[in-house]
């Protein structure tokens, strides 16, 4: 008879499984760049009333930045514009400041299985097969995390994961 695996090895193998869109809702979505250098990672907002309709963080690969994403529903017509940040400070915040600490700014796209390109899914909803995020590489080439990064992500993002 063969041991039972150790409860945390199951854990963790359980954390993140491999899922198609109509498994997973946005907020649980795990998706990584081409290169596996990069890994974007939905979390709920944990608000009906909050300004955002999508929270992320961004993980760099080989290195530690944890970068802070939002998603807000604005413009005309309305559309899900996002933002990646680096450490920027809490609390009220001088617009010189929130720039300084913006890695990416921009409208995140969504892309379903059929190829169709539409706007990022908000809570509750079916992940979105592939993200895109139009000049993200550039704008990290272009941003104070590089040289801790030193790979530019793609811009288009595939779904990798869910996390339950």
């Amino acid at each position: 008879m063969r041991p039972a695996a150790p409860a945390s090895i199951l854990c963790i193998l359980l954390a993140v499984t491999p899922a198609a869109a109509a498994e997973c809702l946005q907020e649980q979505a795990v998706y990584g760049d081409a290169d596996g250098a990069y890994e974007l990672r939905f979390e709920p907002v944990g608000s009906a009333s909050a300004a955002t309709s999508n929270h992320f963080k961004v993980k760099v690969a080989k290195t530690d930045l944890v970068l802070d994403g939002i998603v807000m529903q604005s413009g005309e017509p309305v559309r899900p514009n996002g933002m990646i940040m680096n450490n920027c400070p809490q609390g009220d915040s001088t617009g010189e400041e929130i720039a300084a600490c913006t890695v990416w700014e921009g409208v995140i796209y969504a892309i379903g299985g059929d190829g169709k390109v539409g706007p990022l899914p908000e809570e509750g909803s079916e992940a979105a097969a592939q993200l895109l995020l139009p000049d993200f590489g550039p704008a990290v080439r272009n941003s104070s995390i590089w040289g801790k990064a030193t790979v530019a992500p793609w811009d288009v993002l595939s779904l990798k994961g869910c996390v339950q």
